[in-house]
């Protein structure tokens, strides 16, 4: 059974930095692409980004692109969203995923596997 929990979420001001951490259960740690989601209320869940089980390759969508950063410790079976100059807009819950695929997928629905979410709130 692979489990995630969500840390570091809260309330930073527009302009500043975040850092949310996943920390993820399971011996096979590096061989799980982990992908990262946020829903904003009234709105879908939207896929943020994603790593790939060797950290080899990243991606994130345009929105965040520039401002944020994902990267993993498989030695600490951690992946991490490092997010800078923050906005408003940045206000959701944020939730990472693991699929037991050590390639990235952009759908939601590819990940089996999710944490509980982390609340982050930017106050403009």
């Amino acid at each position: 059974q692979v489990q995630l929990v969500e840390s570091g979420g809260g309330l930073v001001q527009a302009g500043g930095s975040l850092r949310l951490s996943c920390a993820v259960s399971g011996r096979t740690f590096s061989s799980y692409a982990v992908g990262w989601f946020r829903q904003a209320p009234g709105k879908e869940r939207e896929f943020v980004g994603a790593i790939s089980g060797s950290g080899g390759r990243t991606y994130c969508v345009d929105s965040v692109k520039g401002r944020s950063t994902i990267s993993r410790d498989n030695a600490k079976n951690t992946v991490y969203l490092q997010m800078t100059r923050q906005k408003p807009e940045d206000t959701a819950v944020y939730s990472c995923a693991a699929r037991s695929v050590a390639t990235i997928s952009y759908q939601l629905y590819d990940y089996p596997y999710w944490g509980q979410g982390s609340q982050v709130t930017v106050s403009s």
